[in-house]
């Protein structure tokens, strides 16, 4: 008897149904799966036979093929156990898979027929129902990130017997429910806040600026000097996620397996900061079949490079694609994979080597042939990509002393939400959302300066020798500067702050 079960399958971070069919080998003593199966599916078989035998059901004498449908991409991962033990038991006429036929199943099965959890469901979720399937059998730990696509039953089961038992009729498992408005409140609880940054006004300015325009920013200041303490506290202030942007965070995560424990939604804006010895492929992700990396990561949040110039040049410069476009696109021989890549980088360095360069309180060490090395491990083209340049300096004694508190992450939060309303107005009906994306012809139409306007920025181009990328940077950030004054035109004092966050640019001139 020819047995046929469906399943789902990632491909970078979508998922895709798969047939999953099972008969009586007709010549042969030997179970096999075709389809281009991995290593871990091809073991798949003993898990199988073990957990179907462990779970009270007679073991089949019969010889399997099963045929993994469409053939032609390759499958990976132990999530066609499942489906492969209920298709061999519908083969064997142990059960009846008239019900199966409408529900996809995933699941890894351990050796006593229990379920595992595995990686991607919410993805699966999503092809599942715009397949028209009624719903997904699923292991108990999945269930409540599948149950957050409305309109899809996601059936949770502990293990094989509770899977066949609900196929067969003969158990009812009650659809998985979530509250989306209870994830987003629980979810939004944070301890940081920007209150617990004493001093560095300046720099405060400079990291409201980025989030209001959605710009990326490089601080330089001495070890100590609070730019790893200013970086963490960014996600505080940022717009809070839409439900849909929760969803594609969310399903970036959960294909690289990094959903925390009992969370099935992420409500809050990632926050990554990997070591300074990551790899390219660490960094935007590779492998024979591509898996996502920090950047994509930290998609719709803050990617934060603390000690810059110490990554490697190749991982470095690997950045620039997803700074300018907002994907990372990696090609295989046999696959080409975009995954998303939309984020606010924050990058951190000394201003030499020692770190105490300029430093009045500190003897640097360093000679000038150290320094020029150091900086020119970021290129340039790279240091165009990033907006904002801001000087940290140590922190005075009475500002650490002070019991004077700043504003809150709060009260920054919603000017920064002010600003990007004003710029969501601005873009509507375009797929921009923030000025740092705006595109050559919207900067011409929304960027327009005056005649003082124009004489500033003339002098700073000629005296710092920027160039035109970063020409077409000041130009943004002036807007976003204007947005938090509420300002429709852009005035020379928005043009002069925004030149001054070129700092990087004065010193390597």
């Amino acid at each position: 008897m020819l047995a046929k079960t469906f399943s789902t399958a990632l491909l970078g971070i979508d998922a895709y149904v798969v047939e999953v069919e099972v008969d009586v080998v007709r010549f042969g003593d030997r179970t096999v799966v075709v389809g281009l199966p991995d290593a871990a599916i091809k073991e798949s078989l003993d898990r199988v036979r073990s957990a179907i035998s462990n779970s009270g059901y007679f073991l089949p004498k019969n010889a399997f093929v099963v045929n993994l449908a469409p053939a032609d991409i390759r499958k990976e991962g132990p999530s066609f156990d499942l489906p492969i033990a209920v298709g061999m038991l519908i083969c064997d006429n142990q059960i009846d898979g008239q019900r199966v036929r409408k529900y996809a199943l995933s699941g890894e099965l351990a050796l006593d027929g229990n379920v595992r959890p595995v990686k991607g469901c919410l993805s699966m979720a999503m092809e599942c129902k715009r397949a028209g399937m009624d719903g997904m059998i699923l292991p108990h730990e999945n269930a409540r990130e599948a149950a957050v696509v409305t309109g899809l039953d996601v059936i949770p089961v502990r293990n094989l017997a509770e899977a066949v038992g609900f196929i067969s009729g003969q158990l009812d498992i009650r659809p998985e429910q979530v509250d989306l408005d209870a994830m987003f409140y629980e979810g939004n609880q944070d301890g940081l806040d920007f209150t617990d940054v004493k001093g560095q006004e300046h720099v405060k300015r400079a990291l409201v600026v980025a989030a209001a325009g959605h710009h990326n920013i490089l601080m330089v200041g001495p070890p100590g000097s609070g730019k790893t303490m200013l970086a963490k506290r960014m996600p505080t202030v940022l717009p809070a996620l839409t439900q849909q942007e929760a969803l594609e965070t969310t399903r970036v995560h959960s294909v690289a397996g990094l959903l925390p424990p009992g969370r099935s939604l992420i409500v809050t804006r990632p926050f990554r900061s990997p070591h300074h010895t990551s790899s390219s492929a660490a960094l935007v992700g590779g492998g024979s079949i591509p898996r996502p990396g920090e950047v994509s990561l930290a998609h719709k949040g803050v990617l934060f490079l603390d000690e810059f110039p110490e990554f490697s040049r190749q991982a470095l410069e690997t950045l620039r694609q997803p700074l300018e476009d907002g994907t990372v696109t990696i090609a295989r021989a046999a696959m080409r994979l975009t995954f998303p890549a939309e984020i606010m980088l924050i990058a951190a360095m000394n201003p030499c080597p020692c770190g105490f360069r300029d430093d009045p309180r500190h003897q640097c060490t360093c000679t000038p042939y150290d320094i020029q090395r150091y900086e020119s491990k970021i290129s340039g083209p790279l240091l165009d990509r990033i907006d904002i340049h801001a000087s940290v300096p140590a922190v005075e004694y009475r500002d650490l002393r002070s019991n004077q508190d700043g504003l809150s992450s709060s009260d920054i939060r919603d000017m920064v939400t002010a600003a990007r309303n004003r710029q969501s107005a601005r873009f509507h009906g375009s797929r921009i959302t923030a000025n740092a994306m705006m595109t050559p012809k919207m900067i011409k139409q929304h960027c327009k300066l005056d005649s003082a306007c124009e004489s500033l920025l003339e002098r700073a181009m000629d005296s710092l020798g920027l160039s035109a990328r970063a020409y077409t940077r000041i130009l943004k950030v002036s807007r976003t500067i204007a947005d938090l004054d509420d300002c429709d035109n852009i005035a020379p004092q928005h043009v002069s702050e925004a030149i001054n966050y070129r700092d990087f640019d004065r010193h390597r001139g």
